[in-house]
């Protein structure tokens, strides 16, 4: 009995952090939009508190959709609200080169961690052009141990961009992961467009399939 207990425990956790995971944690009713950028085609979703998710970018409307499908089953495509078109207007801008600074948009995180939820809070403090690190992040949590664990939640960001954990670092401005498409290269296009300093410097209209992290100083 005490083995089936367990299992039905451990079910139960795995059930409650898939719905965390694709948007069924949110009781009210999710919409969507999907839109084209300078980098690709990007989507928000959203909900009656505020943004809930973000995709970005990818090469057609049909596989932004399809991402965000996956992740939000049953959030409806709907034309944006006011609010929602402005953040949208917002990253348009800021793909196409303009510093625009995200940090006045609304998002719902009531299905993210406690812990995500307070490193998030710190990295949309970060303005345009600006970056910390992992480490620096850890320390305004009280300890700078946590690093891997900030890099863990950032790793899950459920509305990147709009949580700018693009402008979260590496130690010597490494650039470490992102949750975004293209990972790292759509990272560094990012920082480049706000005019960030990084180990890599890539054009916002490089090809990402020739983008690689700058080159080792190392002599032969």
């Amino acid at each position: 009995m005490a083995s089936i207990a367990a299992l039905l425990t451990a079910l139960l956790r795995r059930r409650q952090n898939l719905h965390m995971v694709t948007g069924s944690a949110w009781q009210a009713p999710l919409e969507m939009a999907v839109f084209s950028t300078a980098i690709g085609w990007c989507g928000l979703v959203w909900g009656e508190q505020g943004l809930v998710g973000a995709q970005l970018p990818e090469g057609d409307a049909a596989r932004t959709r399809a991402r965000l499908s996956r992740r939000f089953g049953h959030a409806a495509e709907a034309p944006p609200s006011v609010a929602v078109q402005a953040v949208i207007d917002a990253i348009i801008r800021l793909t196409s080169g303009e510093k625009a600074d995200l940090a006045f948009a609304a998002l719902d995180l009531q299905a993210v961690p406690a812990f995500n939820r307070q490193v998030y809070a710190l990295a949309r403090a970060i303005p345009p052009g600006e970056t910390r690190t992992y480490g620096e992040i850890a320390a305004d949590l009280g300890d700078r141990n946590l690093a891997r664990a900030v890099g863990r939640a950032l790793g899950e960001n459920p509305i990147p961009i709009v949580i700018p954990c693009h402008r979260v670092l590496g130690a010597g401005a490494r650039i470490g992961g992102f949750s975004a498409n293209d990972g790292a290269a759509t990272k560094a296009r990012l920082l480049a467009i706000e005019g960030a300093r990084t180990s890599a410097a890539p054009s916002l209209f490089d090809d990402a399939a020739t983008f690689s992290i700058a080159p080792s100083t190392r002599r032969p």
